[in-house]
């Protein structure tokens, strides 16, 4: 027996010196090895944001508003065309948000082949990047909850925050109400903004009164959204708002002279009644709307999130709250993508 116990001494020492003498420094470690646990696998924060052409100043300012306000493992699934992924890399990897975790994700606009009925009023919204959060799950295959933020917002707040937004069973998504924040419907009313679903549907249309919506009910933004991947899939979300968008193009039950344009009125119509909301904090909007209409400054900096809807863009001129916009902005290493000013 003590020279059994013996032996098994002498094996557990050289296994120690074995690995003092085979152990790597942690400087020496190759850095694309996954260290994390599975715990920290599952505290991974997936946010979707489109880098369109003319707009790419705002996908950076945005991305590094979120990377500067968190200390949350977030991975940046940035979508663009075919002809702007390049641009867009470069900018991220030549600047100091090379330092942050991120996917390109090359969106086909063929898929919206024949469902988008063409409108000269405001082209901008046709553009095939604003229909990215109809194919969250075709896109991003991975998470079961994701982040979708339009390009012109400005993140104040820790991500983690809007990540930890709870859903109700049985749904998909979370948005912000249009009339759940009493501070901003001064500016509402001042700018003549709808915010029922009379200022997205044509409720002239037999189909759109068939749907048994009351005209005053609350409108929601879909610039922010917190969805759950399983029930989206599981509901088929992507497949009612696709049926939404082609009985438009053969019905015109909505159009981008109204309010949200012909992105956000389908999601109005398949996530009635069936949606979870986002704290509003989480959503200061309507920034773009008018370039004379403004906030008080202490409102905005209690906000954690600012959203420039509407078609006064912070990188363009004329536009309010510019300031709190450029402290987040990164200059293109290439020079393409510049800043209107009044003296540029």
């Amino acid at each position: 027996v003590n020279q059994i116990l013996l032996l098994l001494l002498v094996l557990t020492v050289c296994a120690i010196l074995y690995n003092k003498v085979h152990q790597v420094p942690s400087a020496l470690k190759n850095e694309t090895v996954d260290l994390e646990t599975p715990e920290e696998m599952e505290e991974e924060i997936p946010v979707v944001i489109c880098a369109a052409a003319g707009r790419m100043g705002a996908a950076v300012a945005a991305i590094s508003s979120i990377y500067s306000n968190t200390e949350a493992n977030v991975l940046f699934y940035i979508v663009g065309l075919k002809t702007t992924i390049p641009h867009i890399r470069k900018w991220i990897e030549n600047s100091k948000l090379k330092e942050i975790k991120f996917k390109v994700v090359e969106f086909n606009p063929m898929v919206l082949k024949g469902k988008i009925r063409q409108d000269a009023s405001r082209p901008e919204l046709l553009q095939p990047l604003n229909f990215v959060r109809f194919y969250l799950p075709l896109l991003i295959q991975k998470h079961e909850k994701v982040i979708y933020l339009d390009d012109d917002i400005i993140v104040q707040g820790d991500i983690q925050e809007l990540y930890d937004t709870k859903l109700a069973p049985g749904h998909a998504a979370a948005f912000s109400d249009d009339c759940d924040l009493p501070s901003t419907h001064e500016m509402v009313r001042s700018v003549g903004m709808q915010n029922t679903y009379m200022g997205f549907l044509d409720y002239r249309k037999q189909a759109i009164r068939d749907l048994g919506i009351s005209p005053s009910t609350c409108s929601f933004n879909p610039g922010v959204i917190v969805a759950n991947m399983t029930e989206w899939k599981h509901q088929r979300i992507t497949k009612q708002l696709e049926k939404w968008m082609q009985r438009n193009v053969e019905e015109n039950l909505y159009s981008s002279t109204l309010g949200g344009g012909v992105a956000t009125s389908p999601m109005l119509i398949v996530f009635h009644g069936k949606y979870s909301t986002i704290n509003p904090m989480w959503h200061i909007r309507h920034l773009g709307w008018s370039p004379d209409t403004r906030y008080s400054e202490h409102f905005l900096q209690e906000a954690k999130l600012l959203h420039w809807n509407g078609r006064y863009k912070p990188w363009d001129y004329p536009s309010v709250h510019t300031d709190l916009w450029e402290n987040w902005f990164i200059p293109d290493p290439s020079g393409k993508f510049k800043l209107t000013r009044p003296d540029s």
